[in-house]
């Protein structure tokens, strides 16, 4: 294997809340990313993905944040022992992030211009005119129309697309060596997602920049991404190379991702499937593993964290659970226990229903 560019190992991200407790976003996450590797991190809302990204640029306020543990390794130096001086120079230089809203991430007091020339004149000491003409190459790269003239307008000036354009000029204009996106795409029209992802997707590939993308699109994922590491929890639960994940997924979760998802290249045959319930509470999670509330194959064994390790004969692919859902009388199992969860559902949606029909009966006789 060849030398990771990043090593994020046993990381542990907390926030202290005002009542004296610890929300553990992100509790023990290990990942690594190859130069020039595309890498994806998927999940639901409040898995941790977003405070990932920002711990890995140590952008996360403290407090009420706190590094509790862990390391992230870049280039052979931890990023957590740095001093902000010295992440500063690695911070928009060697790792840049494009935000997931660029409107409250550009500077409205500030042309676009001054604002991609800035970072050019702090990482690579370019002169003010250098940075300008810079500046103006890299909105022309990036496909913003009449650039010469659009150098000079301010954010509100733009569209979102335009701005979440200008935004990967910013994150590009140091030529870094990782690009962390953060869900780029959110709240643009399809036409522009594609547009703009096929643009990072370009970028990458001709400067060899590796990527961490964060999306909740796994139809992105299966177009764009190398590897997928799937969080839930603040935790890894799944990491495997993108075609050998969704061809054959070995955690529950990830499974309920894939089957709530609409295949276009295959006929329906049935309605498609939920995860049943809402992500736990961070501040007290279930003992064990934290998925184990809503899955439908839980076992005793499962008030236990499983270590996140690779399946025989599969090195590159690992999971964190007990069961094997591959075999056939763990997925028997399972299905028993989900229509038994249906059944007892109808049951309790027939009582309420009852109750509330003897209520309006009472009424009426009232």
């Amino acid at each position: 294997m060849a030398e990771y560019l990043l090593e994020v190992q046993d990381l542990k991200t907390y926030f202290r809340t005002k009542g004296g407790g610890r929300v553990r976003a992100v509790d023990g996450v290990n990942f690594a990313v190859l130069p020039g590797e595309k890498v994806a991190l998927v999940g639901e809302s409040g898995c941790g993905k977003s405070v990932t990204a920002l711990s890995i640029m140590r952008l996360v306020a403290q407090p009420p944040g706190e590094y509790a543990g862990g390391s992230i390794i870049f280039e052979d130096q931890d990023l957590l022992e740095l001093p902000e001086r010295e992440m500063r120079k690695i911070r928009g230089g060697r790792i840049a992030m494009i935000f997931q809203d660029p409107m409250t991430s550009l500077n409205p007091t500030m042309t676009i211009g001054k604002q991609i020339a800035e970072g050019l004149q702090i990482h690579l000491k370019l002169s003010e005119r250098e940075a300008h003409k810079r500046a103006l190459s890299l909105l022309e790269q990036v496909g913003i129309p009449a650039a010469a003239e659009r150098v000079n307008s301010y954010p509100h000036q733009f569209s979102g697309g335009m701005r979440q354009r200008v935004m990967i000029a910013i994150a590009l204009a140091s030529n870094p060596k990782l690009l962390i996106a953060d869900e780029p795409t959110t709240a643009l029209d399809v036409t522009v997602q594609a547009q703009i992802l096929e643009l990072i997707s370009a970028i990458c590939k001709e400067f060899g920049t590796a990527l961490i993308l964060i999306t909740h699109d796994l139809g992105v994922v299966a177009g764009m991404a190398d590897r997928v590491v799937v969080m839930y929890a603040g935790k890894v639960v799944e990491e495997a190379p993108t075609d050998e994940l969704f061809a054959n997924p070995r955690h529950p979760y990830t499974l309920g991702l894939l089957s709530s998802v609409p295949r276009v290249d295959e006929k329906r045959q049935a309605e498609l499937r939920t995860i049943e319930g809402a992500p736990p509470n961070l501040l007290h999670p279930p003992a064990g593993c934290p998925f184990r509330p809503r899955c439908y194959f839980a076992r005793a064994i499962c008030h236990t964290m499983p270590p996140l390790d690779p399946l025989a004969g599969r090195p590159l692919h690992r999971k964190a659970c007990w069961p094997d859902i591959s075999d056939p009388k763990e997925q028997a199992y399972a299905e028993r226990r989900r229509l038994a969860r249906i059944e007892g559902q109808k049951a309790a949606i027939s009582e309420a229903a009852s109750g509330i029909r003897s209520l309006e009966l009472e009424g009426e006789r009232k």
